[in-house]
């Protein structure tokens, strides 16, 4: 299908799914552009006409006229501002009761169609929206940072694997169990010079995680690589494997080993295009390895 074609038919799609082709929204008194010009209104601190105009991109004139059937109906105020051509738009009392009563119906329009998939589907779902924002609006997605792990990060990490294994590929508890089982090892008997444990985050959340510990003094073993759903495709986990790389290599270990299961694709992927080798499989599960060069220069220097 032409790309142009593509965008009017999801467009087509999701007005249906919204119901906004109705005459008016949410079972309000307000068409959809009235509905917004409100929702502006709640959201900013005494705009102006102008600011509205901007922001919504709509004709002045008819925002004008939307404004000036508020103001009859006592849904808004205005006030002077320090232009006396300007005027400081706010809702009153009465208009902030309107406004909240169609909130509360949009939040829970969005809860009725969030309800009908998966935990795993809603996350890709709002992935996927957060990308089209960003792409159609060129705003570069927010700065993803590494950082070693610190207190209650262990049991985070144990959780998110538990819920997002299960939720992905129907695992029980068994494999919660032994995660929490691995992250017990690595506390206990955690070397900082020779192991170490990444959090990836972005805007203060934990998107991902991995874990380097030593198997022996010349190798070293990848463990627990995760990377939340709605940060895949932002190249979280070959970041995390990288780091794992340059801090073996700093660490003195000639191989790196990994073990993984078949179904986990992304994950493999990954490991492939950063030199891992397939070396053995026993039935879906399956070791990789990495030989590593005695040169220790970090990946970013190489």
């Amino acid at each position: 299908m032409d790309p142009a074609e593509s965008v009017r038919a999801f467009n087509r799609f999701y007005t249906n799914q919204i119901h906004i082709l109705q005459e008016s929204i949410l079972d309000s008194p307000f068409s959809l552009t009235e509905a917004r010009v409100l929702f502006e209104l709640a959201q900013r601190e005494n705009p102006t006409a102008t600011d509205l105009s901007t922001e919504l991109a709509l004709d002045p004139g008819y925002l004008s006229r939307i404004l000036d059937n508020f103001l009859r109906k006592g849904y808004i105020k205005k006030q002077p501002g320090g232009d006396r051509r300007q005027r400081h738009l706010s809702l009153t009392p009465k208009g902030r009761k309107i406004f909240a009563a169609i909130n509360a119906k949009s939040h829970q329009q969005a809860v009725a169609m969030l309800a009908r998939v998966s935990e795993s589907d809603q996350a890709k779902l709002i992935a996927a929206m957060k990308s089209i924002a960003n792409i159609l609006t060129a705003k570069p997605p927010a700065p993803v940072t590494l950082r070693t792990h610190r207190p209650g990060d262990i049991g985070w990490i144990i959780h998110r694997h538990g819920a997002l294994y299960q939720q992905e590929y129907g695992w029980d508890e068994k494999f919660e169990a032994l995660v929490a089982g691995i992250f017990v090892k690595f506390i206990e008997n955690f070397d900082p010079k020779r192991e170490r444990c990444w959090m990836a985050e972005q805007e203060g959340n934990i998107i991902g995680s991995v874990m380097l510990v030593r198997k022996t003094d010349t190798v070293a073993k990848l463990r627990t690589l995760y990377v939340e759903p709605t940060a895949r495709g932002l190249g979280v986990g070959k970041r995390l494997v990288q780091e794992c790389i340059q801090f073996a290599r700093e660490a003195g270990y000639r191989k790196i080993t990994l073990w993984t299961n078949s179904i986990l694709l992304a994950a493999r992927r990954i490991y492939e295009r950063e030199g891992f080798k397939l070396i053995s499989t026993d039935g879906d599960f399956e070791t990789w390895e990495l030989i590593l060069s005695s040169n220790k220069r970090s990946l970013r220097e190489s």
